[in-house]
């Protein structure tokens, strides 16, 4: 943690499709003394993503949404703006949340303490104060993989316009409440009576960002505030109804959708790895200040979540995810042990050209 400029970590370990234990390290802010707990609430930023897919699944399955209709059928406050590349192919629930839509933009805006807030139609349409330009399709929906936070802000708005909730709201009832995720919101911005639960963001250095953290009105891209411990109960609930034991959100059918390769080795909301014994479903996420991770092996409910305060959290939550994978005997993930070959000096001159044997040490 030291090295990497992290202040505060918190770990879930996810054994045999169980949560086996959870544990806080560091601080919640540099120079402070408030310990990170099992309790303290961590930016999930683009782990987001995944629980928005299982909200949005499960409207598709009451028959609010369709995955391969146009999704302008469902838009009424901001519409996808028809153009050259929709002509033939539109727009898809399924496509946006494969990453597939056609739009652009990677990123969604953050807002810094005190700024102004744009509605999520504002930041649809790049209008002030949204930061980023209008959201337009710019290839053809289906034809290619392209990672776009901005498609799971069309996705936020057809949810709120099909059911008629807020999306804080929607979530909590479809998702959060369902899978007794209480340490986690999609409020933005963060709400008063959370705060002290906090985690503070952190930069490349180590030091608290201005304001403790960003504001995402564009939520279901970033806006997750969460635990370990929460996200763990969302990923074993993913595991155990793709095996059928548990469907408290989605039927096994659904869930296997979700979890079936699109473009990109990416499903409906997370990315997919590995085959057999080996085949995993996972999301990073990385907001200003904040780095997570989780992944989690189908057949062996083996897996874990990592979520830090610190930009540089990544390097941090691979090292620890190889220490896990290595004690619970994942099915990859294992460190690469490397082996120092001793080697003869006199040998070095022939792996040195143009330089005389006499210069080389």
């Amino acid at each position: 943690m030291a090295y990497y400029g992290v202040p505060g970590m918190s770990i879930a370990v996810i054994n045999n499709g169980q949560l086996a234990w959870a544990k806080g390290y560091g601080v919640m802010e540099a120079g402070g003394s408030r310990q990170v707990t099992s309790e303290t609430r961590f930016q999930a930023a683009s782990i987001s993503k995944p629980v928005t897919a299982m909200a949005a699944l499960a409207l598709v399955q009451r028959g609010v949404l369709d995955l391969d209709r146009d999704v302008n059928r469902w838009l009424t406050s901001w519409r996808v703006p028809e153009n050259d590349f929709t002509k033939q192919q539109k727009v898809t629930l399924r496509r946006l949340l494969n990453h597939s839509g056609g739009f652009g933009r990677d990123d969604v805006g953050s807002y810094e303490m005190g700024e102004a807030l744009p509605t999520l139609v504002q930041a649809l349409d790049g209008m002030p104060p949204a930061k980023l330009p209008p959201l337009v399709v710019k290839a053809e929906p289906g034809s290619r993989w392209r990672y776009s936070g901005g498609g799971y802000s069309v996705i936020q708005q057809m949810l709120i316009d099909a059911a008629r909730k807020p999306f804080p709201e929607l979530t909590r009832e479809l998702v959060l409440s369902q899978l007794a995720m209480h340490d986690s919101d999609f409020t933005q911005p963060l709400r008063e009576d959370w705060e002290g639960f906090a985690a503070s963001g952190h930069d490349a250095n180590g030091q608290p960002i201005a304001g403790r953290w960003r504001t995402f009105p564009e939520m279901a891209a970033a806006g997750l505030w969460t635990t370990p411990s929460d996200l763990a109960r969302f990923a074993i609930e993913v595991q155990q109804s793709w095996h059928g034991k548990s469907n408290r959100v989605l039927t096994t059918d659904m869930t296997r959708r979700m979890l079936t390769k699109g473009l990109g080795d990416y499903g409906l909301g997370v990315w997919l790895a590995g085959q057999a014994t080996a085949a995993s479903f996972s999301h990073p996420g990385a907001n200003e200040g904040f780095t997570c991770i989780f992944t989690v092996f189908l057949e062996s409910g083996k897996g874990a979540v990592v979520m830090t305060n610190g930009d540089r959290g990544s390097g941090l939550f691979n090292e620890v995810l190889r220490a896990i994978a290595h004690e619970y005997g994942w099915p990859a993930y294992q460190p690469i042990e490397k082996t120092v070959a001793p080697a003869d000096s006199r040998v070095y001159p022939a792996y040195c050209r143009d330089v005389p044997s006499d210069r080389v040490s």
